[in-house]
């Protein structure tokens, strides 16, 4: 497990790396799709698509304004909004950042396609845009995220390891992610290509929104139609439904079958410590979020991004986008200590609280 901590750690470091031709390094050269070049007084427009999930507030947020902050010497301004998950409040809010003409976007969509005419509008208007976590349609200049058909490979590996013998002696759940993010089709694709042939999968479901009470009555679905006793795993995209999905587990007398997740949450860690949750998909977001900070400043400077993407990714829409992909690690409870407190995304005391303290003790959790 170790090693796959130095897996990670070795990706982030290549990631630094590279973001070492950042906006202060990068060429003198506007960019061609990029506004004309600005000094550091730059205003970057940033909008996350809910906080439901954890990790905007907690990690996105605050990671990507620190850097912008750092990369202008303090003079640039992050203006911030959130969707709470609606598409069309989004489009309005980018309509109001291009109306108070700022530089440069940094968009983590609700609805991928969309939000293509609103990224179309800030084009027009000369405003970059950086497609942020998940891969927006329309004109975009650039995107970082994750490996996501890895993120579901990753996901469905554990899962099988985790039922060894038992994989032939039942059926499995799938919970998938949201139909309105290509995220979740490019997880559902990799946890597919592991795990078709060598389990059954006896129902999946594209969960609305996300959301963890979705989650909750699809996985109530899913049992009455199984049977309690014929159930020997579930595939959870995200830490979010696990926690619905286990509620349910727990609801109908189930237990000790592994539950996948993804997000490293806080919550989804304090499962794994119990042995509620089997793994999370560990995302070392303050990578992600240093990059698309560079991006942006890059772009909103008018500076070329040829020494920071390495990658090209085809949307729906646009063809070759500068990219940066970042790597990811299968997160259970041998290797807590090597990533997520290693990496100074939680401290022991916030994991192990009360309730957890004696679990965390038996995994060496101190």
């Amino acid at each position: 497990m170790r090693r796959a901590a130095v897996a990670v750690a070795a990706g982030a470091m290549a990631v630094s790396l590279a973001a070492c031709g950042s906006a202060k390094e990068s060429g003198d050269n506007a960019d061609s799709s990029g506004s004309a070049k600005k000094g550091d007084d730059i205003k970057v427009g940033l909008l996350l698509p809910e906080n439901a999930t954890a990790r905007y507030e907690k990690f996105d947020r605050p990671l990507i304004e620190k850097k912008v902050k750092e990369l202008t010497g303090d003079k640039g301004e992050v203006v911030y909004a959130n969707a709470n998950q609606d598409a069309a409040k989004q489009n309005q809010q980018v309509d109001t950042m291009v109306s108070n003409k700022v530089d440069v976007l940094i968009v983590d969509a609700v609805d991928s396609k969309a939000i293509a005419g609103s990224v179309k509008k800030a084009k027009d208007a000369g405003i970059p845009v950086v497609a942020y976590d998940r891969l927006a349609e329309g004109p975009i200049d650039a995107y970082t995220s994750f490996d996501n058909v890895t993120v579901g490979k990753t996901q469905g590996e554990a899962l099988l390891k985790a039922l060894g013998g038992k994989a032939k002696d039942g059926q499995i759940v799938m919970m998938n992610g949201s139909s309105t993010d290509p995220n979740a089709a490019q997880f559902k694709k990799g946890a597919h290509s592991v795990l078709d042939g060598k389990v059954k999968v006896g129902r999946e479901y594209d969960t609305k929104e996300w959301k963890p009470e979705n989650a909750n009555a699809n996985m109530e679905g899913a049992i009455s139609a199984l049977g309690k006793d014929k159930i020997v795993g579930v595939y959870s995209a995200n830490d979010g439904m696990a926690g619905g999905i286990i509620t349910a587990l727990k609801a109908a007398g189930i237990a000790d079958i592994p539950v996948t997740g993804q997000d490293a949450e806080l919550a989804g860690v304090q499962r794994i410590v119990t042995g509620e949750q089997y793994m999370s998909v560990y995302k070392p977001y303050p990578q992600e979020a240093d990059v698309a900070a560079e991006m942006a400043v890059a772009l909103a400077q008018g500076k070329s991004l040829d020494s920071l993407a390495k990658d090209k990714v085809d949307s729906p829409t646009t063809k070759a986008v500068p990219s940066v992909l970042v790597p990811v690690v299968s997160l259970t409870k041998d290797n807590i200590n090597d990533t997520v407190i290693k990496d100074g995304i939680y401290t022991v005391n916030e994991i192990c609280t009360g309730k957890y303290k004696a679990a965390c003790d038996k995994i060496g959790l101190k």
